[in-house]
């Protein structure tokens, strides 16, 4: 039974993954941290120095906040962890990155397997439409999230980009006057309102066709299955970076 240690563990996401282990033959979460603990029916501890079950790997649902702090409990127990949070800082990143010598960091901006397949459906239009089509990204998410654009519209755009070789640059919303658009945009707009879970659309617009690629999640458990998916995954595995294309290949 791999046991799992769940950051952010009475968070909404923590509750899903919390529910889908219960019920699972092949894992289950030992213990969990978050700065406001309650009783989940597992042990909850303020932070990683409480901690005293052993873990074979972390999940971390939480947010940017004390991010070194799980980075460095992975690297004391020389055990896994899966990013599942956004709203990372280019200092955040560059943190990461620093430990993957000496951890194994599963990271992805979209634990969905239906984005990752998306993902690689706006690449593969990117390449066969080229400069011929204006691309647009619009993403959609509930009222009470933090960070703008989601990280989800970046990594679609990235996808894009790599169809450009990276000549492409990207423009977030548009205000006034403005001019014409650039041949070298991607815009990426964001929308935030209800309880939209997550909602992604990659427009190309050519001349006299418009081509749409989009995904729409109608719940935040399938975040959580693909968070267990990649804790599985994730156990043994050496340190260094791993993200959703290693797991499905």
């Amino acid at each position: 039974m791999i046991r799992v240690l769940l950051c952010g563990a009475c968070g909404k996401m923590g509750g899903n993954v919390l529910s889908l282990l219960s019920e699972d033959e092949e894992a289950t979460v030992v213990c969990g941290v978050d700065l406001y603990p309650k009783e989940i029916g597992v042990p909850v501890y303020r932070n990683f120095n409480e901690v005293q079950e052993e873990a074979d790997v972390i999940i971390d649902f939480s947010s940017p906040v004390g991010l070194q702090d799980r980075l460095e409990f992975a690297k004391s127990k020389g055990i896994g962890i899966v990013l599942a949070s956004t709203g990372f800082t280019a200092d955040d990143l560059a943190l990461i990155q620093s430990y993957e010598k000496d951890v194994a960091i599963f990271r992805t901006a979209n634990l969905s397997l239906g984005i990752n397949l998306m993902q690689a459906l706006v690449k593969a239009a990117a390449q066969v439409l080229g400069e011929g089509f204006d691309v647009e990204i619009v993403e959609k998410h509930h009222n009470l999230k933090k960070d703008a654009p989601s990280g989800t519209a970046l990594m679609l755009a990235d996808s894009v980009n790599e169809a450009f070789d990276g000549d492409k640059k990207f423009v977030y919303g548009r205000e006034g006057i403005v001019g014409a658009r650039d041949k070298k945009e991607v815009g990426i707009h964001a929308v935030r309102g209800g309880t939209i879970v997550g909602e992604h659309e990659v427009i190309f617009a050519g001349e006299d066709e418009v081509i749409t690629i989009s995904h729409s999640a109608a719940s935040k458990r399938v975040f959580a299955v693909g968070a267990i998916r990649a804790a599985k995954w994730l156990v043994g595995k050496p340190a260094g970076k791993y993200e959703m294309k290693d797991m499905l290949a």
